[in-house]
């Protein structure tokens, strides 16, 4: 109940002048992971054109950003997008008829269950929260899924309301932009990962730690690494 009570209130700390959204995207992804002990957590927002954009996890394997590209198509993602409401305790071993090419490959990757949770704001769903499982008959008790879905609705008031308090944007512009930082994150990821011979999760947990150590924002720290190469020699330091 602590754990859970601290996580609540780490959601609703938006209003700080060091805040930066996409860390803050990523904690969720970790504690929701802490929380459920869930081997991977995910989020996707939607872009302008509804479609779904994988934006921070848990981890950052390959294999697990496929698996949510993936679900533009078909998954529990998109169900949970379309409909605004949970989709919880899917056994993905017999999940094949209901998602052909989603379920095979998450089962490959090994997972074993999925359940996904929509980002809503009353009658609008601006994203998913995607948890894997990796043992079978781990199920969610109905006041798991409430207090998950509890969970990201705050997580979603908490986005929305920083960016709409303090740049007056959209909701299409806000959720853009945090599109459009990821494709820099992505990059400076690949860059950093290949300069240092390193995987790119222990990549992005450089360029994490190195924006925290000196106060800085990811995107701003991504932005560096990409257009100024040398400032990769400094990461490691």
């Amino acid at each position: 109940m602590q754990k859970l009570a601290t996580i609540f209130v780490e959601i609703a700390d938006t209003l700080v002048d060091e805040f930066d959204v996409l860390d803050y995207m990523h904690m969720i992804t970790e504690r929701v992971a802490d929380l459920t002990a869930a081997p991977a957590v995910g989020m996707l927002l939607a872009d302008q054109h509804g479609r779904l954009e994988f934006v921070a996890g848990s981890n950052e394997n390959v294999t697990l950003v496929e698996l949510f590209v993936v679900q533009n198509e078909e998954g529990p993602c998109l169900e949970a997008f379309r409909t605004g409401e949970p989709v919880v305790n899917v056994d993905l071993n017999n999940a094949a008829g209901r998602w052909p090419r989603f379920a095979p490959l998450a089962v490959a990757t090994g997972f074993r269950s999925v359940h996904a949770f929509p980002m809503r704001l009353r009658r609008q769903v601006i994203g998913t929260v995607n948890v894997f499982g990796d043992i079978a008959g781990r199920e969610f008790e109905s006041d798991d899924v409430t207090i998950m879905q509890a969970l990201t609705d705050a997580a979603t008031i908490g986005l929305l309301q920083e960016r709409a308090v303090r740049y007056g944007e959209t909701l299409t512009e806000q959720l853009q932009g945090a599109l459009n930082s990821r494709v820099v994150i992505e990059q400076a990821k690949g860059a950093v990962a290949q300069a240092h011979g390193i995987s790119v999760d222990d990549a992005f947990t450089v360029i994490r730690g190195y924006a925290r150590k000196h106060n800085r924002r990811l995107t701003e720290v991504a932005n560096a690494l990409v257009t100024d190469p040398h400032s990769l020699q400094q990461l490691l330091t």
